[in-house]
């Protein structure tokens, strides 16, 4: 078989793709920081990532590093989960399984309806709408025999739209309280927990392959982490350029999956597939509002702990955004476990009884 010959863009060598995708990014990031906008470095380098790889330029995001980006996410996750907060979640455990349990039904019978309708397979439907991490819940997709590029198409599109809504969100409802903290990019680093951090993400990453379990690379981190900070044992360490760096990891790796073939594969289905997204989110703030009313938090932490994924996009808005974030994060956390122990089951049960057919190609 003859092998394809890249042209125009593609035929680029990789390094003027990489410039170009960093260059796009810094300007994007650039806008969205001067009006503001948490998470401007992960939306940014994503939209980037889009541009690029819609323009068939898509570069390699190498894999360690996407995975030592998720560490590092987990780590972040880690160090706002304390003693204090997860007692606060044990008291109102009631409410908090309650409102998880909510989200992953939405998206179960959202995924039943689109089976239904003939839309998509059953499987596929599920796996895609899931909120959980997205790469993991693509890579557990295919290991469960969904299509994999539909899964992917869903997946990322949902974070792009949770991440774009609760982008808005967070920025309309900190309007009027002044001007953003300017962030001190290079602060006084102790460099003895900073190599334990380090370390800590490393096994992470290296654990993910060895175990051939994709969510090792951020529960790993996050369940030692957690357990380490909350005893006292160590202190995580993340100064800001170490956490850009991780944001703009994930935001190119997200971007990169729109490539122009699952573009056009799934154009057909936008429509339908964007109208379960913004039912899923509408419902989703819904539910917050209420959470808000019983839980005694804001609104706007309400409105982040209860929005469909995926848990690391979300909890870099929180981290930049006036909210509980140790709420946040804990609330994300336990659903994204949730899914992970109930996905497989939920996808063959939808499969079985939604009578969907395969779309193909």
């Amino acid at each position: 078989m003859q092998r394809a010959i890249p042209v125009g863009f593609a035929a680029r060598p990789a390094w003027v793709r990489w410039s170009v995708l960093v260059t796009l990014s810094a300007a994007l990031v650039m806008a969205l920081e001067a009006v503001h906008l948490p998470a401007a470095l992960l939306l940014g380098t994503m939209l980037a990532a889009i541009a690029v790889a819609a323009a068939n330029g898509a570069v390699r995001v190498p894999r360690p590093a996407y995975l030592a980006a998720q560490a590092m996410v987990g780590c972040l996750m880690a160090r706002a989960i304390t003693p204090a907060i997860l007692g606060k979640m044990l008291d109102a455990w009631p409410l908090v399984a309650g409102t998880i349990l909510f989200v992953i039904g939405l998206s179960g019978a959202l995924g039943w309806l689109l089976a239904r309708l003939r839309v998509l397979p059953g499987t596929t439907a599920v796996w895609g709408l899931s909120p959980g991490a997205a790469s993991a819940m693509v890579l557990m997709a295919e290991f469960y025999g969904a299509d994999i590029r539909l899964v992917a198409f869903m997946q990322y599109l949902r974070v792009a739209c949770v991440s774009a809504t609760a982008t808005a969100v967070a920025r309309l409802s900190s309007a009027g309280t002044g001007a953003a903290k300017a962030v001190v990019w290079f602060p006084a680093i102790d460099w003895g927990p900073l190599a334990g951090t380090l370390a800590l993400a490393g096994a992470g990453a290296v654990a993910a392959p060895l175990l051939r379990l994709p969510t090792a690379a951020l529960l790993l981190p996050l369940g030692l982490g957690a357990l380490l900070a909350g005893t006292g044992t160590m202190t995580l360490e993340l100064p800001p350029w170490l956490l850009a760096i991780s944001y703009a990891v994930i935001g190119w790796s997200i971007g990169m999956r729109f490539t122009r073939q699952i573009l056009l594969h799934a154009l057909r289905l936008l429509p339908r597939v964007l109208l379960s997204i913004g039912t899923m989110i509408g419902l989703c703030g819904g539910l917050g509002a209420v959470l808000a009313n019983f839980a005694g938090v804001s609104a706007l932490t309400a409105y982040l702990a209860t929005s469909p994924g995926g848990a690391d996009a979300v909890t870099i808005i929180a981290a930049s955004s006036n909210v509980d974030v140790p709420f946040v994060i804990a609330m994300q956390t336990a659903r994204f476990l949730m899914v992970l122990a109930i996905g497989p089951t939920l996808a063959r049960f939808v499969a079985k009884y939604a009578g969907g057919v395969s779309v193909g190609p």
